[in-house]
C-alpha cells in the first residue's frame, strides 16, 4: 500500500470527498450518524458510514446465542427510535440486530459494509484520508466508532503457553454445551465473568473463580446520578490522556436475584488471582493450585484505534487525550464509544456532541477561507 506522501495532488484531488467519515455503525455510529442526518447532512453525499461487520448489530451480533435479552445489563434505545415489545429470552443479537437493521433503514442512513479501514492519514488541503476495503475517501472531519469487541484483552502469566487444556476468551464464547463435565477457571471481575460462571455452573463439573480485585457488588438502582458519577470518573482519564477504563469498572456489579441465588450458593465465590499457569491448571504463591480442563478469560477489551496510527493521537499517558469527544492532538477527530462515552446512553450523548463540534469546525473552515 502507498503512503499518502507518495500520492500527487492530483490523485489525491480524484478521491471521493465527504464532510464527514463515520467508522463503525454500532451503537456509537449509528447515533452519530443520525445527529448528522437530522442536522442536515445527506448520507453517502455530505458522510459516508464504514462498518466491517457483515450486518448490522454490532459487537451484539457475535454475542453467545445464550446470552437472552432479558439478561442484557444496560441496553439503550438508540436517539429517535425506541425498542419496544423485545422478547426477553430471545437472543440479544437477534434482537439488537433486528432494532439496528430497522434504524438504519428508518434514517435511510446507508452503512457501507463490510468495509475494513487500515489507516486514516493526512490528506492534501486539511482533510483526512481514510483507506480501506473500498478504497480511499477524503474527509473533512472524522468520527471513530470502532469500539472494542475486536481487540479482546488476554493478560499474560507464566507458564501459560503450557497449559495443555483450552484456553478461551469472552469474544470466542458461544454458550455453555459444550463445557459438560469439565472443570472451568473463569478469569475477569466484570459482568461477562458472573454471566459465565452462573451459565456453566449447571453443566460443569467444577467452576472456580478469579478475579484481581474483590468485586464489588451494588444493590441500590443504577439511576441516572449513579450513571453520571461514573462516566466523569472515566471521563477524567481520557481528558488527562490515559488509556480509558470503562464504564463497567467503576460501577460495580448488579445485585439481581440471580446474583443473589449464585453467591448463596457459592458458584460466586471468589478466589484472588494465581500467581502462574501449568499444564494441568493454576497454582498460587502460597502453593496451592487447582487443575482445570478449561481457563475461560473474561478480562474485557481495548479500545480500537490502530487505523489511527498515522495521526499520532496518542500522548505520553498511552491513552489518546479528548476534549470531550474531539482529540486534543486534531480538533478533527472525534472518538464515540471511547472510554466515558463506550456505554450505550454514553454513545447516544456522545454522537450528539460530536456532531454538534463537527458543524462549529467546519462552519469555521468555511469563513476563514
Amino acid at each position: 500500500m502507498n503512503d499518502i506522501g507518495d500520492l500527487s495532488s492530483a490523485e489525491d484531488a480524484t478521491l471521493p470527498q465527504v464532510d464527514v467519515v463515520v467508522i463503525g455503525a454500532g451503537q456509537a455510529g449509528l447515533s452519530s450518524a443520525y445527529h448528522l442526518r437530522r442536522t442536515g447532512f445527506v448520507p453517502d453525499d455530505d458522510f459516508v458510514v464504514l462498518d466491517h461487520s457483515p450486518g448490522p448489530g454490532g459487537a451484539w451480533q457475535f454475542r453467545w446465542p445464550t446470552l437472552t435479552y432479558g439478561r442484557v445489563h444496560g441496553m439503550h434505545a438508540l436517539p429517535g427510535m425506541e425498542l419496544t415489545g423485545a422478547d426477553p429470552d430471545r437472543p440479544s443479537s437477534e434482537v439488537i440486530g433486528a432494532y439496528f437493521t430497522a434504524y438504519e433503514r428508518a434514517f435511510d442512513l446507508r452503512v457501507h459494509r463490510p468495509v475494513d479501514v487500515s489507516a486514516v492519514r493526512e490528506g492534501e488541503d486539511g482533510r483526512l484520508v481514510v483507506e480501506s476495503t473500498s478504497g480511499r475517501w477524503a474527509t473533512r472531519a472524522l468520527i471513530n466508532a470502532t469500539g472494542t469487541w475486536d481487540r479482546p484483552f488476554w493478560p499474560r502469566y507464566p507458564g501459560q503457553e503450557t497449559f495443555r487444556g483450552e484456553q478461551l476468551h469472552t469474544a470466542q464464547y458461544r454458550g455453555p454445551d459444550g463445557f459438560a463435565g469439565r472443570r472451568v477457571l473463569v478469569v475477569g471481575g466484570g459482568a461477562s465473568g458472573t454471566q459465565h460462571l452462573m451459565e456453566l455452573a449447571p453443566y460443569a463439573a467444577e467452576t472456580y473463580w478469579v478475579t484481581r480485585r474483590p468485586p464489588v457488588f451494588v444493590e441500590e438502582p443504577f439511576d441516572a446520578e449513579a450513571g453520571r458519577s461514573a462516566v466523569a470518573l472515566v471521563e477524567e482519564r481520557v481528558r488527562a490522556g490515559l488509556p480509558p477504563r470503562s464504564v463497567v469498572s467503576v460501577t460495580g456489579l448488579p445485585l439481581t436475584d440471580a446474583v443473589k441465588a449464585a453467591r448463596a450458593s457459592g458458584v460466586l465465590e471468589r478466589l484472588p488471582m494465581f500467581d502462574r499457569i501449568t499444564p494441568e491448571g493454576v497454582v498460587w504463591e502460597d502453593g496451592r493450585s487447582i487443575e482445570v480442563d478449561v481457563i475461560l478469560w473474561a478480562t474485557g477489551f481495548r479500545p480500537v484505534t490502530d487505523h489511527l496510527a498515522p495521526l499520532r493521537l496518542r500522548g505520553p499517558g498511552g491513552g489518546i487525550q479528548l476534549e470531550g469527544t474531539r482529540a486534543v492532538a486534531d480538533p478533527r477527530v472525534h472518538l464515540v464509544g471511547y472510554g466515558p462515552s463506550a456505554s450505550t446512553i454514553g454513545a447516544n450523548r456522545a454522537g450528539r456532541a460530536a456532531v454538534r463540534d463537527i458543524r462549529r469546525l467546519l462552519s469555521d473552515s468555511l469563513v476563514s477561507v
